[in-house]
């Protein structure tokens, strides 16, 4: 499993990120369908197909909506 940490700037502006990532660095031929994760509430998240792991870096808040 490959854990990437995000700062809060990474995220978009519904406080998640897209899955595959180019900052997970995937390469084209083992990428999957488009899921979108949502980090806003626990402040990480796991990808259901690859099961890469999205988190917020130590100190990092996501700002209010």
């Amino acid at each position: 499993m490959k854990t990437i940490e995000l700062l809060a700037k990474d995220l978009n502006s519904h406080g998640g990120v897209f899955c595959p990532s180019p900052l997970a660095d995937m390469q084209l031929w083992n990428t999957h369908p488009k899921v979108f994760l949502d980090l806003s509430h626990e402040g990480h998240a796991k990808c259901p197909y690859c099961s890469t792991e999205y988190r917020l870096k130590d100190g990092e808040h996501i700002a209010s909506h």
